[in-house]
């Protein structure tokens, strides 16, 4: 495993950086270990749903997790708003970095993740190989 501290910037695509960062590093596997840091837009879904909330105005992000593979992120996070309240959920394009993000991935060299569909679950799911 081989760690990477990314530092995003106001106005980035939270998944959209880190799907660049993947790409242009030529990764075969990593997996975000944790996030923290601010956003002015936060766009989840809720477990259970299709549809996509989209929250504005001052948002803390409390925890990020997830995979990273060539056919792109998936995350989960939690976050906060200005009064404290939590909420949490898949993280969907649009998430807009307010201050900064900041980020630790772990990059698995001797593994290779991909997303194949899933007769069972009906999605795109996590397949481990080999590197």
């Amino acid at each position: 495993m081989h760690a990477l501290t990314l530092r995003l910037s106001p106005g980035c695509d939270l998944r959209a950086a880190l799907d660049d960062a993947f790409q242009s590093r030529g990764l075969s596997a990593a997996f975000v270990l944790q996030g923290i840091g601010s956003l002015s837009v936060a766009r989840i879904r809720y477990a259970g749903r299709d549809d996509i909330a989209a929250l504005q105005g001052d948002l803390e992000i409390l925890t990020l997790a997830g995979s990273l593979s060539a056919q792109g992120p998936h995350l989960h996070m939690s976050i906060s708003d200005a009064d404290g309240r939590v909420i949490g959920g898949h993280v969907a394009p649009g998430c807009i970095v307010r201050t900064t993000v900041e980020l630790v991935v772990a990059h698995l060299p001797e593994e290779r993740y991909t997303r194949e569909p899933d007769a069972i679950t009906g999605f795109a799911e996590l397949v481990i190989q080999a590197g």
